[in-house]
């Protein structure tokens, strides 16, 4: 499994760590941005981050993968791949782990749809791109106990947050990159005169 400088490598190369006046989802301002779509968009960089997640809950028996949805397509993807495949009621052999993943609907909220459901207690890994306070992680988990699955862990790519993140199971990110975070109202940049640009995918609500 690649280490931290290998992982780092992957992002740098891939031209997925920006330097500029960031708003990000969260609504916080930071002088970088980690765009995981920019490393995601090369098959073998996905594949092997896909695989070093995966690798960590190897004997978790995780029966499906949840991500949110726009980040956590890819790299859900791939890590439900990378996973062994479990016995399950409803598994389709030779299938593999199913990577399901929760979206917006127009009001905002997070919701399961598309056909997609859960059994009743089905171990669920919840995986994300990159964590800055967690919410979209968090508002997962909600939604996958709400269809009566089990979320047995969540992870991501990247935590690029300085403090801790409060999750109700365990959670462990591949990369920790601790990049300084500001409310609006305290953010140096802002009041150098610059204006902040959201590269985040939450900015598009989804349409029913």
């Amino acid at each position: 499994m690649p280490n931290s400088d290998e992982l780092l490598k992957m992002f740098e190369t891939a031209g997925a760590i920006r330097h500029g006046h960031f708003e990000l989802s969260s609504g916080l301002h930071s002088a970088m941005y980690v765009q995981c779509a920019l490393v995601l968009q090369y098959p073998r960089f996905a594949e092997k981050l896909g695989a070093a997640l995966a690798a960590r809950f190897a004997n978790a028996q995780i029966e499906a993968v949840v991500s949110p949805a726009l980040g956590g397509l890819i790299v859900g993807q791939e890590v439900a791949r990378a996973l062994p495949e479990a016995s399950s009621t409803r598994a389709v052999a030779g299938a593999g782990v199913p990577a399901i993943f929760v979206e917006r609907d127009a009001s905002g909220a997070m919701v399961m749809r598309r056909g997609f459901s859960l059994q009743s207690d089905e171990r669920v890994l919840v995986v994300e791109d990159v964590w800055t306070t967690g919410g979209s992680t968090q508002e997962a988990i909600r939604v996958v106990q709400e269809g009566g699955g089990r979320v047995v862990a969540s992870t991501a790519q990247c935590r690029r947050t300085e403090g801790n993140i409060y999750f109700p199971v365990k959670a462990q990110a591949l990369l920790d990159l601790p990049i300084a975070s500001y409310e609006p109202d305290d953010c140096s940049l802002c009041r150098e005169g610059s204006a902040a640009v959201k590269p985040g995918s939450r900015f598009l609500r989804s349409t029913p």
